[in-house]
């Protein structure tokens, strides 16, 4: 069976790739989209096919590339219009001043914009060119015209340029760009309305100005949950302690890399929260005292007495009805991991606990995947394979969602029983 890869699983998704050197981000581009399940079929520009050759793009797709807006398919259709009719998504990258020129003027003459006119699909240019041509009044005013039509920018970033200076105009990163085709097929609208709160990361505890206790944590868990959140059209606050990771675009976050500052940021997001998930690695214990200035090396042992942190999630499962969220914890266990996740989702009130096995052969801490085992108050509830952890976000939320929907359902009034006619 195939498993799915998210909300590109099956898409089709046509590449153009127009005449800049940045032509060779779009190779990294069309991976990134064949790696999240999306059929790619990539259309080049003439002066595109004097930067990469159509061999390459042919070798990771595994499908023909059209660079000639005359060319037929197999079956002696016009290849571009096949393109346009099938397509589920556009994109096109880079693109340069004169080919947004064409695409707002509705010129065709070439595969490229042949397909973005024919095409009725969603259409997303990431733009790529000199500072100077950016920020023309004219390519300024193309660009508007091009969000006139419906159309998504991804506008270029700030960047060491092909002429050798450094300003706007240089290529979005292809994973900005995925994040947006991403975003036409999310489901959208299951979170709509809804408040959603979820930590991420590590904490620091300070021993003195330059030590601390932490732990491995990378955040990346937490993020690929509060992103599935967001373009679900929840309203997301990402509570972000220390990351590896960049926090994702559309969410507010507040910074809290230590414990403390956690369970300040927690306790005052939850009241407000309609769903609550603590991804967040916070530490059990912290120095009872730091150091105002650097620990010297010593002739002897150092000690260090530990305290314990507050335990954020078992305040919030203790806030009363109507206030407390509906609460998701984790559990981060090297043995006995399903009597430990229980217990924990029994004493501290949760609704759901994600379990996951740390050390040993695989280590989800810093991994892009995870494999998880999620428990409600009736055992255990998921039985996944090993899954980026994107994917095992997308799951958790399905969950979450129909178990919350449950919760939160209006009760309907029992009608009379009707009398029988004799």
């Amino acid at each position: 069976m195939t498993e799915d890869r998210g909300s590109l699983a099956g898409r089709r998704v046509v590449v153009g790739v127009s005449g800049s050197i940045a032509a060779y981000k779009a190779v990294s581009l069309v991976r990134l989209l064949a790696e999240r399940g999306a059929i790619v079929d990539v259309a080049m520009t003439p002066a595109a096919t004097e930067f990469v050759t159509p061999l390459t793009f042919a070798s990771l797709t595994h499908r023909r590339v059209v660079d000639d807006v005359m060319a037929l398919d197999a079956d002696s259709q016009i290849a571009h219009v096949e393109l346009a009719e099938g397509a589920d998504a556009i994109v096109i990258a880079p693109a340069t001043a004169n080919l947004l020129a064409e695409l707002a003027a509705g010129n065709a003459g070439n595969a490229v914009t042949a397909i973005a006119l024919a095409s009725r699909a969603p259409l997303v240019v990431a733009p790529a060119m000199d500072a100077g041509m950016w920020t023309h009044p004219a390519t300024q005013r193309n660009i508007e015209t091009l969000r006139g039509f419906g159309h998504r920018v991804v506008e270029p970033e700030v960047g060491a340029l092909a002429s050798g200076l450094t300003g706007v105009g240089r290529l979005a990163e292809p994973d900005s760009i995925v994040e947006v085709v991403e975003r036409l097929f999310a489901r959208a609208g299951d979170l709509e309305g809804l408040q959603v709160v979820v930590s991420a990361g590590g904490t620091r505890e300070p021993i003195d100005p330059v030590r601390f206790i932490g732990n491995r944590s990378s955040g990346k868990m937490g993020v690929a949950i509060a992103e599935a959140a967001r373009d679900r059209g929840a309203s997301v606050t990402l509570i972000a302690g220390v990351m590896s990771v960049p926090p994702p675009r559309g969410v507010s976050v507040v910074d809290a890399s230590t414990a403390a500052a956690m369970r300040q940021a927690v306790l005052r997001s939850a009241s407000g929260a309609d769903v609550l998930v603590m991804a967040a690695a916070v530490a059990d214990f912290a120095p009872k005292r730091a150091s105002s200035s650097k620990i010297k090396r010593g002739g002897g042992d150092l000690q260090i007495d530990l305290v314990a942190n507050p335990d954020i999630i078992a305040e919030v499962g203790e806030m009363a009805d109507g206030t407390r969220p509906f609460l998701v914890g984790f559990a981060a266990e090297s043995d006995e991991l399903e009597a430990n996740a229980r217990s924990k989702l029994r004493d501290k009130g949760l609704d759901l606990i994600v379990g996951n096995k740390v050390g040993g052969p695989f280590d989800a801490i810093g991994s892009d995947e995870n494999k998880v085992i999620v428990f409600g108050a009736e055992g255990e509830l998921s039985d996944w394979p090993m899954l980026p952890k994107r994917q095992v976000a997308e799951r958790l939320w399905d969950l979450i969602v129909d178990r919350y929907r449950k919760a939160h359902a209006p009760e309907r009034p029992e009608r009379p029983a009707r009398s029988r006619r004799r």
